[in-house]
Order: C-alpha cells, then structure tokens, then sequence
C-alpha cells in the first residue's frame, strides 16, 4: 500500500510558449483520473492562465493567501473528486517577485493543505526569476519542458545551469513537447542530455514527449483539459503515458520523500 505522503512537482520552463502550462494542467487530470488526489498550484503569480485554460473566475487566489491572509483552502477549488486547483492572480506584476520573507509566510500558509494529495504540481512561470528558483529548490523534483526549438533548449540548459551551481541540483526530469516524430524527439532530448553531461556532469532524464495535436488547440478554445475531451489523439495518449511514469517515480522516491511537502526557503532540500 502507497503511502499519502505528498509527492512535490515544480513544472518549469527556460522560456515561454513551449506549452508547459498546458502539460501541466493535463497530466494533473490525468493522475486525478488514476485515483491521485492531485493538488494543481498556478505559481505564476502575477500572469496567472491556468484559470484561463479552464474557463474559471476564481473568487479567491495566491494573492489573498499572502496579502489577506485567508486560509489556502479557502482559495482552493475542486474540479472533481480527486483535482483541485489554486488559482494565482493576473496582472499583479508585484507578485512576480516575492522576496524571502513573503516567499516564507506563502509556503507557511500552503505546507497545511497538501497532506492527503498524492502529488501538488506547481506550474511555475518561465524563465530563471527568483520565484521559479526559490520553488524549484524546494519541491522534491523537478520537470523542465523543452521543444525542438534551439532557444528552448539553451534555455533549458540554462535554468538547470543555475539551479546545479547556486543550489547543487543535479536531479531534473523532461519532457519534450511539439515534436513531429519520434526522430525529433530523440534528438531533442539527446542534444540536451549531451550539454548537460559534458558541462554539468549530470544527464537529466526523459519522463516522455508529447506531437504535435490540432486537438490541443482546440481544447484550448473551448477552455477544458484536452484530457477531457478525447482520450484518443496523439497528444492525449502521450499525456496519459506521462501521468503513469510520473505516478510510478512517486511510488519509487516514496522512501526517500520528506514528511514536508516543501521545504521552508533557505533549507537543505535533498535531491533524489
């Protein structure tokens, strides 16, 4: 029998536009489908979306949690039985950039709601800010999408460059996104592996890839996980076969998880 021990995931990205927000969003209804109570945190906090993709008005969102002082489960939201959801604000740039001691109370207020859920996937902004580090070294690992794309890829390098040399992480899962074939992805994920191995002396490894859909779009319009929708194109078969590898690394790090979700900033946080 699993333990209910809350198994933390930072999904992150070196730059935008490479649909992290989205894998995000459906690899947690895909685990909540698989019986995971799945807690979903949108940590973008100032140009928040994930409401957006699911056609939400919160009442309640990060922003009241660190400056009201409200409960966090009051901002919570249940989409169904086993997916909740905490919303972050949009168009508060202030938010973007918490410093320590804001960063502190808002994991104070979070660390109480998330025993019970089997994973708390935190869909962190792109880029290398203050806020995607702080949560990146806190969470017990860490999933960075890619695309083909060169810039993606120097990117990516990039924020695992900084997370290895400031904080000594060295433990990063992938996941390539828009390729075309099998090929692509390959190639992808081997001219990434190959710069972190030689200059950083670590590989990170590859959770799984996702082709380009026209039904992602199209979820996307309609404002619902494509997950909800079809269960049969490319993309949602790869969706589904990353929620399952994602499911089966929790159940191997289960030993090695902290009783502590998160990790209050400036502590040692373990790398598995």
């Amino acid at each position: 029998m699993i333990s209910n021990k809350t198994l933390s995931v930072a999904i992150m990205s070196g730059k935008g536009g490479v649909g992290k927000t989205n894998i995000a969003l459906n690899v947690s209804y895909a685990l909540s489908e698989s019986e995971h109570p799945i807690l979903l945190v949108d940590c973008d906090l100032g140009l928040a979306n994930l409401d957006v993709l699911l056609g939400l008005a919160p009442t309640h969102t990060l922003q009241d949690i660190i400056v009201r002082g409200i409960r966090a489960r009051d901002a919570i939201m249940a989409l169904n039985n086993r997916f909740f959801f905490l919303p972050a604000a949009s168009g508060v740039p202030q938010l973007s950039e918490l410093d320590e001691d804001m960063l502190t109370l808002l994991v104070e207020r979070l660390t109480p709601t998330l025993p019970g859920f089997d994973f708390a996937l935190f869909d962190c902004g792109a880029g290398v800010n203050s806020m995607v580090l702080s949560f990146a070294r806190m969470v017990h690992m860490r999933i960075i999408v890619v695309t083909p794309e060169p810039s993606s890829l120097t990117d990516s390098y990039a924020l695992m460059k900084i997370l290895h040399s400031q904080y000594h992480i060295r433990t990063f899962h992938i996941i390539v996104n828009q390729v075309e074939n099998a090929k692509e992805e390959a190639l992808t994920y081997q001219r990434l592996t190959s710069a972190c191995s030689r200059f950083l002396g670590f590989s990170p490894v590859l959770l799984g890839s996702i082709r380009q859909d026209k039904a992602i779009p199209e979820a996307v319009r309609r404002q619902k996980p494509l997950l909800g929708l079809t269960n049969s194109s490319p993309a949602a078969k790869a969706l589904h076969d990353i929620s399952m590898r994602l499911a089966k690394v929790r159940s191997n790090l289960l030993p090695l998880v902290d009783d502590a979700p998160l990790y209050i900033p400036g502590q040692y946080n373990p790398s598995f």
